[in-house]
């Protein structure tokens, strides 16, 4: 597999992307299930199971929590654009962006090297 070597601010918008999607993913975590008002349900018993899915009542998104998911999907298109539109992409031979990009995405889960430790 070749080694590609990122530049720095590919590499920082990449960790930027990473570190905001897993802010955000948290974040929607807190909220309501539905981002407008609506009433809760309880949907029929499950075939061979005592299992009633339900949902209680939403009271929706609060402005603020609006301001807040249209923020973390502006950041996220924003970082978005600017990795997968980096001037690096053009250095690279037919057929090796995949691979490059896919690399790029994994790079924190690579242990270093004991020249990078050094």
């Amino acid at each position: 597999m070749t080694t590609y070597d990122f530049p720095q601010d590919l590499r920082d918008a990449q960790t930027a992307l990473h570190r905001t999607r897993s802010e955000y993913e948290q974040y929607a975590q807190t909220l309501p299930w539905s981002a407008e008002p609506m009433p809760g349900w309880q949907a029929d018993k499950q075939l061979h199971s005592d299992y009633r899915p339900s949902k209680p009542d939403s009271p929706g998104y609060t402005s603020e929590q609006h301001q807040q998911v249209a923020a973390f999907r502006k950041r996220l298109l924003d970082l978005s654009i600017k990795v997968s539109t980096h001037p690096f992409w053009q250095t690279l031979g037919p057929g090796l962006v995949v691979e490059g990009r896919m690399q790029l995405k994994h790079m924190d889960d690579q242990p270093e090297t004991v020249a990078e430790a050094a």
